[in-house]
């Protein structure tokens, strides 16, 4: 299918899937964002531009699905010190493009930028502002879109980064 091509309807699904991945991911949902990843899921963000490979270099986050799960059930625990209590998020989702489609074979690669919005509380109540790009690689499985990839461009990846100990 030629990216030009895709149908508004599939536009529309691939925008819902896009800003419910960043509610639940906002809301410290954490069982309901790991229920939309795949088995194969690779979740990156990279320092700096993501024109590397990862196993060559630093990267702030590269897990593969055994590690997110992971990060998840350390998330879900309310423990994790660096988000006791969890920081309370917000994420504006926009200019979301798709840049390859299969139909045929039910995977689509969508990019949009993001605005994060996160309060600090366990810090001082400091209000970090997390602006980046993210390129979804979504699936078809059973019917229903899933993320098989996420890479989270920041802005800002190529300084010192605060704690990344959320989804972003």
């Amino acid at each position: 299918m030629n990216v030009a091509d895709v149908p508004e309807p599939l536009r529309r699904e691939i925008e819902a899937f896009l800003y419910l991945e960043a509610r639940l991911a906002d809301e410290s949902r954490y069982a309901e964002w790991e229920a939309l990843v795949t088995d194969d899921m690779h979740y990156w963000v990279p320092k700096g531009a993501a024109d590397y490979d990862p196993a060559d270099r630093l990267s702030y986050i590269n897990d593969n699905r055994a590690r997110l799960a992971t990060r998840i059930r350390q998330l879900a625990t309310g423990l994790r010190h660096a988000q006791t209590p969890p920081s309370p998020m917000r994420r504006i989702v926009s200019n979301i493009e798709v840049l390859a489609a299969d139909d045929i074979a039910g995977t689509y690669t969508v990019a949009s930028n993001f605005v994060l919005y996160e309060l600090a509380v366990q810090s001082g109540a400091t209000l970090r502002i997390w602006p980046g790009r993210v390129t979804h690689r979504l699936r078809r499985v059973d019917g229903a879109l899933r993320m098989s990839q996420k890479i989270v461009e920041l802005v800002t990846a190529s300084v010192a980064q605060p704690n990344l100990a959320f989804l972003i």
